[in-house]
């Protein structure tokens, strides 16, 4: 079966009076129709510029070096500015951005801004267009009494899911939300998770997940994507992951992350810190922070193969470099 969303091969660098970021590097994956995907990793890892890329968001010094975006057979790099606002934002792919609770026009109201995004990009009338954002900020929890108000007026969490029910406005076939629980308490956290998963589930949406929270992504997605400085190093389902995680920074952060059950035992955390993505380490980019790390890692790139079925690793150890047979 076709995937919804094919990226192969993706290499996005910055541009900088320093040199080239090299923030994607390689980067393939695919999501199927009703598929969530996690994409997880430290700060800085790539998460975010893979998301941008998607809707080619990405910055003015961004530069596409290789590889495809694939929507449903279209090719999105090859498409121009016009046709990428008009047909592919909001109406196939839309996003819930990081830090969306700052993302809102502070002297429009909410309902007002969301109307807007329809009116953009379908032809309806201004009725019909309030019509559905009311529908919309009911489904994701909001009152439409509150509709009316200024985004001052609403909590956080109300934020977040005022930017749930923009991204849902023109019904699109893939959601992506970044970080989509920053800067919440637990309890709204959980609110606006549930939110996320009902929506999911009754709207058969593709989505994909980014955050540095294993514990979000275990909670809402099916399969997990793993990144370490702009590259992808472990792809497997989310239940696969956390229970046998074989790349070592993938064993690194589940390790780092506290249990609810069983012994209670110290945590333990990566050493190191990532590389420069101005100059990053040759080979793989994890040898230096790697404690199974042998010499064929500082000088060979590992490819990403699936080792088991449906679970992908770059990693030489796991792989069996020649070298080491």
């Amino acid at each position: 079966m076709t995937a919804l969303l094919e990226v192969r091969g993706l290499k996005m660098h910055y541009g900088t009076v320093k040199g080239d970021v090299k923030a994607v590097d390689d980067v393939s994956f695919s999501l199927e129709a009703g598929e969530s995907l996690g994409i997880a990793g430290e700060s800085g890892c790539g998460k975010t510029s893979v998301a941008l890329a998607l809707m080619k968001l990405q910055p003015g010094n961004a530069k596409f070096l290789g590889g495809s975006i694939t929507l449903d057979g279209m090719n999105v790099l090859a498409l121009d500015d016009e046709k990428i606002r008009r047909e592919v934002r909001w109406k196939r792919i839309s996003m819930v951005p990081q830090a969306a609770m700052n993302a809102l026009n502070p002297v429009f109201t909410v309902k007002d801004q969301i109307i807007e995004a329809i009116l953009t990009h379908e032809d309806v009338s201004e009725k019909e267009a309030e019509k559905r954002t009311l529908e919309l900020l009911k489904r994701v929890g909001i009152d439409p009494s509150r509709a009316g108000n200024y985004p001052h007026e609403f909590s956080g969490g109300m934020k977040q899911r005022a930017m749930i029910a923009m991204a849902l406005a023109c019904n699109p076939e893939i959601v992506i939300a970044d970080e989509p629980t920053t800067a919440l308490d637990v309890i709204v956290q959980a609110q606006v998770l549930k939110v996320i998963k009902t929506l999911q589930r009754d709207l058969g949406l593709s989505m994909i997940l980014i955050s540095h929270d294993l514990s979000v992504v275990a909670e809402t997605c099916e399969r997990t994507v793993i990144m370490y400085a702009g590259s992808i190093v472990e792809n497997t389902s989310t239940v696969e992951m956390f229970r046998h995680p074989l790349h070592p920074y993938s064993v690194g952060l589940i390790g780092a992350f506290p249990k609810l059950t069983g012994e209670r035992k110290r945590l333990e955390s990566i050493t190191g810190n990532p590389p420069n993505l101005l100059d990053p380490p040759p080979g793989c980019r994890f040898h230096p922070r790697c404690p199974h790390a042998r010499d064929v890692c500082t000088r060979i790139v590992p490819p990403l193969l699936e080792t088991h079925e449906n679970h992908m690793v770059a990693c030489h150890m796991v792989n069996r470099h020649p070298e080491y047979r």
